[in-house]
């Protein structure tokens, strides 16, 4: 290799990192810091299992309250911030640029139409809660971690309205009946599928899903033993308060991406 040749490799290499620079430059400029985050967080999903190659996380966008951001179609842990693609509240796509959505985003959109209070939704089909959306065992807090996850959570049977489905929520009046059952809790399971999460921020939303999971996995191990103990009222109230507090929060979130390896923002 010459020396002319050798110098117009690296220039060229050199050029690709300029370039990457200025797009992550650019990228910081112009996008709210939660896209960043929604990134991570779809990060964290699935190296925590909650996620495989199915499930997804929105955020609302917090300079339009009629808007969310959620990726095209894309298992969770491949997400970049070029896949995030922004939707109204009927989950019509804003800006499709022939990317594919999520079939399920009508999940999103009518959690976020309903609920003013909800700014980050997770969508997912973790198989340690899937034993409690086809018994009659209900799926309450049993350790103060999980307290995030509230003291009732709903199960919504798809079939209860619309008949024998593919099971998937596909359009916007299936979602709406969704968040019907919803009402104003955290969590909500559905019939053989999976969990929505509603939180009030993606790190609220993340570690909320990551602890319905928990949760689940301690009560599966516990039920053969006895009659598990629920966590009372106030337990969940002081607990919750306790484990979305800055300083809990940020650790959490801190810790979380460490393990996923994203920045945590």
């Amino acid at each position: 290799m010459t020396s002319y040749t050798r110098r117009r490799m690296l220039g060229g290499a050199a050029a690709v990192a300029a370039l990457g620079v200025s797009r992550l430059a650019r990228a910081q400029r112009d996008e709210p810091r939660e896209l960043t985050r929604l990134v991570a967080a779809n990060r964290i999903l699935a190296h925590e299992g909650v996620v495989d190659a199915f499930g997804h996380v929105s955020v609302r966008d917090p300079r339009n309250a009629e808007r969310f951001w959620l990726s095209r179609s894309r298992s969770p842990a491949l997400v970049e911030v070029d896949d995030l693609m922004e939707f109204t509240l009927d989950g019509t796509p804003v800006d499709a640029r022939g990317r594919t959505p999520y079939g399920e985003r009508v999940i999103h959109a009518a959690v976020y139409a309903a609920r003013g209070d909800v700014q980050s939704v997770v969508h997912h089909h973790a198989y340690s809660v899937l034993p409690f959306t086809i018994t009659g065992e209900p799926l309450r807090p049993v350790v103060h971690t999980a307290s995030v996850i509230g003291a009732e959570i709903p199960v919504w049977d798809i079939r209860t309205r619309f008949g024998a489905t593919d099971m998937l929520v596909r359009t916007i009046e299936q979602g709406r009946d969704l968040v019907a059952t919803l009402a104003d809790n955290t969590c909500l399971l559905i019939r053989g599928h999976g969990a929505v999460v509603a939180g009030r921020s993606i790190e609220r939303a993340v570690l909320t899903a990551i602890y319905l999971q928990v949760n689940a996995n301690v009560l599966l191990q516990a039920l053969p033993l006895g009659a598990p103990v629920a966590l009372g009222e106030e337990e969940i109230a002081r607990s919750a308060e306790a484990q979305f507090s800055p300083l809990a929060l940020d650790r959490s979130w801190e810790y979380f991406c460490q393990r996923a390896g994203v920045d945590p923002g």
